[in-house]
């Protein structure tokens, strides 16, 4: 039911599989991208901890944080 969605694999199977199904190396590589990006964000105490009251101060602290990050 989930190939009839028109879902693609994305992760690449082990070396050892014997039925080895291909897989889109540009998805993988940019979900790669943004999984790194999430794992550079949670680095942040504030943001990992979710210590902001407001959705609102948060939203401007992960915006803050992303530009920390692109500008390393």
């Amino acid at each position: 039911s989930i190939r009839a969605q028109g879902a693609c694999v994305v992760i690449p199977q082990r070396k050892n599989r014997l039925d080895r199904r291909p897989f889109d190396k540009a998805l993988f590589k940019a979900r790669h991208l943004i999984e790194n990006f999430f794992c550079k964000l949670k680095e942040f105490k504030r943001i990992a901890m979710r210590s902001d009251k407001t959705d609102r101060s948060f939203s401007a602290m992960i915006y803050l944080v992303a530009a920390v990050i692109n500008s390393r």
